[in-house]
């Protein structure tokens, strides 16, 4: 396996209906292939809008089984297509009231690896994301595929640590973090909390934003997505504030285990101390 991995994201408009929308992601990752990428991740439940902004039964439509439904399965044949690892967020349906914020994950041969589900859940003007949605229950896994080892962390993840933390111990290299957050919110955040997630934690970070207004409320989604490495360092400049755009980026995975070497984080944590940590 390469050193160097050439990845993508999408961060994309949304397009009013779901075909268009899919169709839409499959074209961004033909052209990713075509640049030579090998794993591409989109923004959070990427084939439909971000419905939270408001609470309305009839979004509960967007919803749909993973792995058995028909956008997974259609991406499935994108991954054999193009060859390339996909990381695939979606609004799932478990069972009658079982809804989860989920992020499928897909090998490049098409093989469907597991999905990782949304832990925590926000429930503020603009993201009434608890109406929806339950909270994760499968832990943070990390998945061996085809381009090393692949975590995911949707979204409002991104401000507890425990989430990155654990995704470092279980291995992962690059952890995806699709999300839809707007300038008025935390924008202040985006530029510091995946940078610090992946220097505390060693991997490299793909940060995921969507961009541009929706009909279901007055978020201003603002882009500006990234690759961030174990130094914190962005991997060539951010995406744009305004438009939708395909990053592709070489990641060079030989510089996590330099960076393990010289800064020695994992070697000098204290969990035997950490108790207090997870007590309610």
């Amino acid at each position: 396996m390469p050193n160097v991995v050439r990845a993508a994201l999408v961060q994309a408009a949304w397009t009013g209906d779901t075909g268009t929308m899919v169709a839409k992601h499959e074209e961004h990752a033909r052209e990713a292939a075509r640049r030579g990428a090998r794993v591409i991740g989109f923004q959070e439940v990427f084939n439909a809008p971000y419905f939270c902004q408001v609470q309305e039964p009839e979004h509960y439509r967007w919803a749909e089984p993973v792995p058995d439904g028909p956008t997974v399965r259609r991406m499935r044949d994108l991954a054999r297509e193009t060859g390339m690892v996909l990381i695939v967020p979606v609004f799932e349906v478990e069972q009658s009231g079982f809804y989860y914020n989920t992020a499928a994950v897909i090998d490049a041969d098409g093989s469907y690896l597991g999905k990782y589900r949304k832990h925590h859940i926000p429930q503020v003007k603009g993201f009434w994301e608890k109406y929806y949605f339950k909270p994760g229950n499968l832990g943070w896994p990390v998945f061996d595929t085809a381009v090393g080892k692949v975590g995911v962390y949707i979204c409002y993840d991104r401000h507890f640590p425990e989430g990155w933390r654990q995704l470092g111990l279980n291995g992962a290299q690059l952890v995806y973090n699709p999300s839809a957050t707007h300038r008025g919110l935390s924008a202040h955040l985006w530029r510091l909390e995946q940078p610090a997630a992946a220097v505390a934690n060693e991997y490299f970070v793909a940060a995921i934003n969507r961009v541009g207004q929706e009909e279901y409320g007055d978020n201003d989604f603002y882009g500006t997505s990234y690759f961030v490495d174990p130094r914190g360092q962005f991997v060539g400049e951010a995406a744009s504030d305004k438009d939708e755009e395909l990053l592709v980026r070489d990641l060079d995975f030989g510089l996590i285990e330099d960076v393990r070497r010289q800064w020695a984080f994992y070697r000098d944590r204290r969990p035997d101390a950490y108790e207090g940590l997870v007590r309610p």
